[in-house]
């Protein structure tokens, strides 16, 4: 994903968050400045891409193989290693031209065609960063986002576990990537880049009469209409609040409806088969999670420092927060609730790791942790879906609370990074006033189309699967398990 700093509402796309989001464009470098990638910014782009990678394969594998029944813990595995194969090939086939090159007349919505199989992109090509005259290799920028690609729908996993058929997910997660995930990553992430907006800007500034200042006016605007609808609206995202998390949240819930419910759900236990494996997942998906958040600031500066530390303050606010909720409500602290506040801290503070201030995200992650627990112990329960491994619960409500809780914490009046304009002053950022109350409202904005984007989509998509290849298992292969009735395999033999 990428991280532009996304603009505030109430100002032009120029207008951007002082941390920056996922999203840019590639964009060549203009011949006169040419600038080249710094070795340090590449090479750090390049760690944090294999901590995103390493995320999935083996974190969100394990932590959700000893979420499960060990008759299934093979069947998870198989699962988020072929999502992760399947969604790095289309990546480079199509789903980057989709999510991030211009669209034509559905540039609002989705990208174009003129990058299929990395068409034009070769060891030479940058992409655009947040700062003015700062590139990195085109082939880092895209290898990032492909992580970010390939672990989305491997979340969606959880919600549908024990009982969904193998075909039925590789063939989800093909359909759901083309139709959900990559237009929904242009809607947020994609936009010109700073140097674009200053050089349009700065011609305005030069123009010596008022045909060449409107024709200036007129480019300058039509740079800044080069973005993604949610991104237009202001909404902020610094690493896949909206994208990955709310995304792969209500895919997972509208899964786990259409699905039906396990074998038992309800009248029987259906524990975890081994919590030992679950930490494992869980400590590795947190080390990941600093590149997926540092990472997203393409540059390794103080603005990536400062979504590093909110990675660790707001996760360890996760876990506090649902152990000191888990302990009063329920009289003892599990490790199973441990787990799960850190994961709900890491994701409420996705979409605000490069905006809020240290202390803003341990809050977040905190009131994150009360939440989900919330709604993984009660709404589900009231509301009766089977939502395995609580992918809504956590991925969706997290997401929800952190996307509309950074439209208060960037605001430097709560510790936070504020916002930037990099078109008053071309070639600088200059910083602007935050309205919070405006900020609020792009990101609820952000926040309900990626929810209805999602929620019809998935919905469209799960029953097309469903008619062509059927979406659950046998009775029979359930009650057996899917390591032996999907893959003719045990995931122990002791």
């Amino acid at each position: 994903m990428q991280f532009p700093r996304s603009a505030s509402c109430g100002h032009l796309p120029g207008v951007l968050a002082g941390s920056l989001v996922f999203g840019l464009a590639a964009t060549p470098a203009f011949a006169q400045d040419a600038p080249v990638p710094n070795n340090g910014d590449t090479a750090f782009l390049l760690v944090s891409t294999l901590l995103v990678l390493f995320m999935s394969v083996p974190g969100l594998a394990l932590f959700y193989g000893g979420l499960v029944r060990s008759k299934n813990m093979l069947s998870v595995l198989s699962q988020v290693i072929a999502i992760v194969a399947l969604a790095a090939i289309i990546w480079i086939v199509y789903g980057y031209s989709l999510a991030f090159t211009n669209g034509g007349s559905l540039n609002s919505f989705v990208g174009g065609f003129d990058k299929l199989f990395l068409a034009g992109v070769d060891a030479s090509s940058v992409a655009a960063t947040f700062s003015n005259g700062a590139v990195v290799p085109e082939y880092a920028y895209i290898a990032f986002q492909a992580t970010f690609a390939c672990l989305t729908p491997a979340l969606i996993v959880g919600a549908i576990a024990e009982r969904t058929r193998f075909s039925a997910v590789l063939l989800f997660t093909a359909l759901w990537l083309t139709f959900v995930y990559f237009p929904l990553a242009h809607m947020v992430w994609y936009w010109p880049g700073p140097d674009a907006l200053a050089d349009a800007a700065r011609a305005v500034a030069q123009a010596t009469d008022d045909a060449a200042r409107a024709t200036a006016a007129a480019h300058l605007a039509a740079v800044e209409a080069d973005a993604g609808l949610i991104f237009k609206w202001g909404a902020l995202d610094f690493a896949g609040g909206t994208v990955v998390h709310i995304n792969s949240g209500v895919a997972g819930l509208v899964g786990a409806i259409m699905v039906g419910k396990r074998i038992g759900y309800g009248r029987e236990a259906l524990p975890p088969h081994s919590l030992t494996l679950t930490l494992v997942g869980a400590a590795i998906l947190w080390v990941g999670w600093f590149g997926f958040n540092a990472g997203s600031n393409l540059e390794a500066n103080g603005a990536a420092a400062l979504a590093f530390v909110n990675t660790l303050f707001a996760t360890a606010g996760g876990i506090l927060g649902w152990l000191i909720i888990e302990w009063t409500t329920k009289g003892k602290p599990s490790l199973l609730g441990l787990v799960s506040g850190a994961v709900s801290g890491l994701v409420a503070v996705t979409p605000a790791a490069g905006f809020a201030g240290p202390v803003g995200a341990a809050v977040l992650g905190l009131i994150a942790g009360v939440i989900c627990f919330w709604f993984v112990t009660s709404v589900k329960n009231a509301l009766g879906y089977d939502d395995a491994l609580d992918v809504f619960g956590i991925h969706g409500v997290g997401g929800i609370v952190g996307a509309i809780a950074t439209g208060v914490l960037v605001s430097p009046a709560f510790g936070g990074a504020g916002l930037v304009d990099y078109v008053s002053s071309p070639g600088e950022a200059v910083g602007v006033a935050v309205n919070i109350g405006a900020q609020v409202w792009a990101q609820l904005k952000g926040v309900l189309l990626t929810v209805v984007w999602t929620g019809v989509g998935s919905a469209i998509l799960f029953k097309l699967v469903d008619v062509l290849v059927g979406l659950r298992v046998s009775p029979e292969a359930e009650r057996e398990g899917l390591d032996i009735a999907e893959h003719g395999e045990r995931a122990y033999n002791i």
